[in-house]
């Protein structure tokens, strides 16, 4: 149906075509821009109805779109086509100039049917056959009795006889009726889709009503055009942009609504479309006022009132905006105009200190009505998302990404569909700063729990080391060093009577001594490791060496301090350990490298990965002695792709 609607509305265009060459040079400027017009305006319709046509062909909408676009080009083609029959040879001068006096009117009812079929390709209900067979009739009776009335047709058709005769004067008083009964219909029409919209129950049938209507705003921003042109102008000219807007939008919004409604947020459009509207109405009734107040006074036509209107409508835009956005956002848009008065009366109950950034969360969840919505954080130097309590949140879906200075601080996630994704955006902007804010906050917090936490497991391994030293040295070199003085004082008693071996006293006592200094060193060295007494460079290397797979080493630290070395060489080798024992390794890299002011640490293997620093592990204890060192100890372990465990440790230049 629709092919054939395009091949009519062809039909009309090519005779329209053939008219203005035979008119030639001697059609006007008006006849052809005329003309030029319907084939523009009638394009969209009709090729976007070929569009909606495949790809709903059970659904008729596409071939009423097109039978819109075909109304577009009839009017100019006819009126063409009439001109040139009258000043040239073509066929049926009289009576296409008579049928066309009526056509205006197929500007209407194709729309009005489009209305009323719309979205599903059937009618409200059964009793809306009557709204569209009256839509039928009145358009074929006014086309046909439109040219029967006694009057002289407008130009350029004055000269026209009447074609299909005269009306007697009985029946003039039923044609005058025709436009008030098509008014009435095309209200009806209007009023089907309200009625539609509030028994909406096909998920998305709501959203394909708006974007229709978004395109029907159209009617009354030409009539604001219209208004405008009248003032600025004198004369309707600045209508034709409007009805241009019209004849485009339809099409547009009717194929979005059907095959594409949920791409964007219909809402905000509609809003954006009725504030400015409004804004433009409110501001265009104020310079009326004023000019025709000041009209009275200093006469029509004052430059000084005119600039005075002016001034005044200039300085109201701003007050009338806002007002008006936020009427219209309760009215049409009520979560959004909802969630960013919370945000906002949050922000001032903050500077007030009355509450706490924390709260911004559960200000959202009242606002939109949505208790399972939750905002996510992504703390500085990390990769995971948590929540306020610093838990992390795995892998969260409808995630909208929340971002500061083009840096994503954390997120949005919508419990479910009562929120739309353009809103959650709009309102993940709103909210960045106080998610910085929040988020900054929970690192702070959670750091100083880190080195509260840090501090305890230092003190409680510097009590821990102090006991087995204590241990060490009272079952160890204290006791030898005790047995030694007694053996000692012994020797010393009997050396004059000679009832001693003194000098087998005084080897055994040599022998004390030297496993004493012995037990000392160990004890020396388990505090620093003794390879190190080389350099840190051939104590990794020595370790490297001694490992039963390949190792590849780079270091380059020059001299360091030596508790930065002895830090250094810890994290080498419980890195190490952990390859070896749990990791299940084939392949060990070891990389220090100082650059600058900092000493740049790192073991990589390529393991089964899945390493964490859980409290009370290898990791964990490592971490903390980086950290009392004044480093950072990062871990990077994704299960399956290996390990990378790296310390940044600062060292002086």
């Amino acid at each position: 149906m629709s092919v054939a609607i395009a091949a009519v509305a062809g039909a009309f265009l090519a005779a329209g075509a053939v008219a203005l060459i035979r008119l030639g040079t001697s059609a006007g400027l008006w006849t052809v821009l005329w003309y030029a017009t319907g084939v523009v305006l009638s394009l969209p319709s009709l090729a976007l109805g070929q569009v909606i046509a495949r790809r709903r062909p059970q659904n008729p909408v596409g071939a009423l779109l097109a039978l819109v676009g075909l109304s577009i080009a009839v009017i100019p083609s006819v009126e063409t086509y009439a001109t040139a029959a009258y000043a040239t040879d073509l066929p049926l001068p009289d009576l296409v100039g008579t049928l066309d006096q009526g056509s205006w009117m197929l500007l209407y009812v194709p729309v009005a049917l489009l209305v009323l079929f719309f979205p599903e390709g059937r009618l409200p209900g059964p009793g809306w056959r009557w709204v569209a067979g009256g839509l039928g009739f009145v358009l074929l009776a006014f086309v046909a009795l439109a040219g029967m009335t006694p009057e002289a047709y407008p130009p350029p058709f004055e000269n026209s006889p009447h074609a299909l005769g005269v009306l007697p004067d009985a029946a003039f008083p039923f044609v005058l009726v025709l436009p008030f009964l098509l008014l009435a219909l095309l209200i009806a029409s209007a009023g089907s889709m309200i009625g539609r919209f509030r028994r909406a129950t096909r998920p998305g049938e709501r959203a394909q009503l708006k974007w229709f209507a978004l395109a029907g705003l159209w009617l009354p921003v030409s009539l604001l055009l219209c208004w405008t042109s009248y003032l600025l102008l004198g004369m309707p000219d600045l209508a034709m942009i409007g009805l241009f807007g019209l004849f485009i939008t339809i099409p547009v919004g009717t194929t979005i609504a059907l095959l594409r409604h949920d791409l964007y947020d219909v809402d905000k459009a509609i809003a954006a479309t009725v504030t400015y509207s409004t804004v433009t109405t409110v501001l265009l009734g104020l310079y009326t006022a004023i000019s025709f107040t000041g009209g009275l006074v200093a006469g029509g036509g004052s430059a000084v009132v005119a600039a005075g209107a002016t001034a005044v409508c200039a300085a109201a835009l701003s007050p009338v905006r806002s007002r008006v956005q936020r009427l219209v956002d309760r009215r049409l848009y009520p979560q959004r105009r909802a969630a960013l008065d919370a945000i906002a009366a949050l922000r001032q109950r903050i500077d007030t200190g009355d509450s706490q950034p924390e709260e911004l969360q559960a200000v959202l969840r009242t606002a939109l009505a949505d208790r399972a919505l939750l905002l996510a954080y992504k703390l500085p130097g990390e990769q995971q998302l948590v929540d306020a309590a610093g838990e992390p949140i795995a892998d969260p879906e409808q995630a909208t990404p929340i971002v500061l200075h083009g840096q994503e601080i954390g997120a949005v996630i919508r419990g479910g569909d009562a929120t739309s994704r353009e809103l959650t955006r709009e309102i993940a902007a709103a909210s960045a700063l106080l998610v910085e804010v929040t988020r900054l906050r929970i690192g702070l917090s959670a750091a100083l729990r880190d080195v509260a936490s840090s501090r305890a497991r230092l003190l409680a391994a510097g009590y821990s080391e102090r006991r087995r030293l204590e241990r060490d040295l009272h079952d160890g070199a204290q006791q030898r060093l005790v047995s030694l003085g007694l053996a000692l004082r012994l020797a010393q008693r009997h050396l004059a009577d000679g009832t001693v071996d003194v000098d087998g006293l005084l080897d055994q006592s040599v022998a004390e001594l030297g496993t004493a200094v012995a037990e000392l060193r160990a004890i020396a060295h388990g505090l620093r490791p003794s390879s190190l007494d080389d350099g840190l460079d051939v104590a990794v290397r020595t370790l490297a060496g001694s490992l039963r797979l390949p190792v590849t080493v780079e270091v380059s630290t020059g001299p360091i301090a030596d508790d930065l070395a002895t830090t250094a060489y810890y994290v080498v080798s419980e890195a190490v350990t952990n390859a070896m024992k749990h990791a299940e390794a084939g392949w060990i890299g070891l990389r220090l490298v100082r650059e600058d002011a900092t000493l740049s640490v790192q073991v990589r293997d390529d393991g089964r990965g899945g390493a964490l620093l859980r409290p009370g592990s290898g990791l964990a204890g490592l971490a903390d002695r980086v950290a009392a060192a004044g480093g950072a100890l990062q871990v990077h372990s994704p299960s399956g792709r290996g390990t990378t465990i790296q310390a940044v440790l600062p060292c002086a230049s």
